[in-house]
């Protein structure tokens, strides 16, 4: 298996580095101003960067992100306008190589600070919040649902956008007062339409989308919203096989549900809190989280990943 690439160290201006991707600033061919995002193979859960990554992770989450972007773009405004690394001049031919696959040049967008959530199925912390309180981040549901059960209509449930530590779900009205009435009014349909649609095509390929998480920018002052960052990665998603689907237990999944459930086991022993530092995963569960990233990529791409 190849090393992973935790980090990277590009001679272009004003990097900065989230939870998986390194993102710089760009001058575009037509002048104006761009972003480089290089998805690493770093791995979070709980928020929390682990210690090791998962090889080839980044590569798989850029080529599902462009796959969703090319599927929407008659749709939606979004930011990405290409995957080529060959485009950066200002990079050597062997850091080229380095990025190859894992990097989207995109427009620059002023960013909405709310994380767009949407939910198909009640699982994870909504099927916490239901069991406590019969409601999924305050929006009632009907009674006697259990875990995984299919929710009617999709939930649209924003949270915040926090730079560190853990993101809060709020309700659409503090999400109004963040951002504004009128563009999240705009998001909120858009987040539901976008995840209507990929929902379905993703069904016809085996895999159930229970819920996902979009961000949006806008290009400029009261302008439409430009769909960013990546798009229904098994990061920010959660997939799992339709033709296993059960409700009333925990679904086997192609997203990292697995590498949280691995943590819990250790949150459960005492081994660890959900706090920094990460710890380390196992080569066992390294190599069967990538397995499970790569056969979502496929199945819905209809490719082959081959390395």
């Amino acid at each position: 298996m190849t090393t992973a690439l935790m980090t990277t160290d590009l001679p272009l201006a004003n990097r900065r580095t989230g939870k998986i991707r390194d993102l710089y600033d760009l001058t575009l061919n037509d002048g104006s101003d761009g972003i480089l995002i290089i998805a690493t193979d770093r791995i979070s859960a709980f928020d929390v960067v682990l210690e090791n990554g998962i090889p080839g992770k980044g590569v798989v989450l850029t080529r599902i992100s462009k796959f969703w972007f090319d599927l929407f773009s008659s749709e939606v405004d979004h930011h990405l306008i290409s995957v080529d690394s060959s485009e950066i001049e200002a990079i050597s031919d062997e850091q080229k190589q380095a990025m190859d696959g894992r990097i989207m040049i995109c427009r620059k967008t002023k960013v909405v600070p709310v994380e767009c959530i949407v939910r198909g199925y009640l699982t994870g912390s909504g099927w916490v919040d239901y069991q406590k309180t019969g409601k999924l981040c305050g929006i009632q549901l009907p009674a006697g649902m259990v875990n995984c059960d299919h929710i009617e209509s999709p939930l649209f449930t924003p949270s915040t956008k926090a730079e560190e530590g853990h993101d809060e779900n709020i309700s659409f009205e503090q999400a109004c007062e963040t951002a504004g009435e009128q563009l999240m009014n705009k998001i909120k349909q858009l987040s539901i339409d976008i995840y209507t649609k990929a929902r379905d095509y993703a069904a016809q390929k085996g895999i159930i989308i229970a819920d996902t998480k979009f961000e949006f920018g806008v290009s400029e002052e009261g302008g439409d919203p430009v769909l960013i960052d990546e798009v229904l990665t098994p990061d920010s998603s959660r997939f799992w096989p339709a033709d296993q689907w059960q409700p009333g237990r925990e679904q086997n999944s192609f997203d990292k549900q697995y590498v949280r459930n691995y943590l819990l086991e250790l949150v459960k022993a005492g081994e660890w809190d959900k706090q920094y530092p990460g710890p380390s995963l196992p080569e066992e569960v390294v190599v069967n989280t990538l397995a499970r990233y790569r056969q979502a990529c496929d199945q819905l791409t209809g490719g082959s990943m081959a390395f």
